[in-house]
């Protein structure tokens, strides 16, 4: 049986295509993971749209700071070089165009790069946009971290969006547990695909039509 990628196997690869000197925004959920997995021999620095500038790995026991917290409500350590700002200057960041890339958690994506990350049936955590709508429009580039299917097995690469959209014709980008998919005037485009898996059980997983990659590679990521 082919075992998916964990949710930090999905953040550790969504990391490793980020350059060096990148600003990169980490949105709520298994986005924020990947301040853990910086690229090696880059200098890539994680923003966090609560004041953080530099957000380092997830805090240990011994050293979380219950002042120092990530928006996802994570203890995390500050970068070598991070700085503290109040939540005005980390939103001028993002709407001022000076986030290279968000990394946000979705619902749903559909093939033209549609983006639903909110639901309104959710209680609490899911009933309001919050700031990824500025962040789907103010950075250079989204990129999106999610499950391939629901709990039900339902697709979440979509012909189209069922949920309200966060934005619209927004995502470049689709990290899965079982593949990394580009958004492109075709459609969706598989560059990797989760070894064991075919093309064939990918598109049963899939709604919207999948263009394989003449080199698609092989998705894997460390245990």
């Amino acid at each position: 049986m082919v075992k998916p990628l964990s949710r930090d196997g999905i953040a550790w690869r969504a990391a490793q295509d980020l350059e060096d000197g990148m600003v990169v925004n980490l949105g709520i959920g298994m986005p924020v993971l990947a301040s853990g997995y910086a690229p090696p021999g880059r200098e890539v620095v994680y923003q966090s749209e609560n004041g953080i500038i530099g957000v380092g790995p997830e805090a240990s026991e011994n050293e979380a700071d219950p002042d120092l917290v990530d928006a996802g409500s994570r203890r995390v350590t500050l970068a070598p070089g991070g700085v503290i700002v109040d939540s005005a200057a980390a939103f001028a960041m993002i709407r001022g165009g000076h986030i290279d890339v968000t990394l946000l958690g979705g619902f749903e994506v559909a093939a033209n790069g549609d983006l639903a990350n909110w639901d309104m049936q959710v209680p609490l955590k899911g009933q309001l946009v919050g700031g990824a709508m500025d962040l789907a429009f103010g950075a250079g580039e989204v990129r999106v971290i999610m499950q391939h299917c629901t709990k039900d097995g339902a697709p979440r690469l979509l012909n189209a969006c069922r949920l309200p959209l966060t934005a619209p014709a927004c995502v470049t980008r689709v990290y899965t547990d079982l593949a990394v998919v580009d958004v492109t005037p075709k459609g969706f485009v598989v560059r990797e695909l989760l070894a064991g898996l075919t093309e064939a059980d990918l598109r049963a997983k899939t709604e919207a039509p999948l263009i394989f990659a003449a080199d698609c590679g092989v998705l894997a990521a460390p245990v």
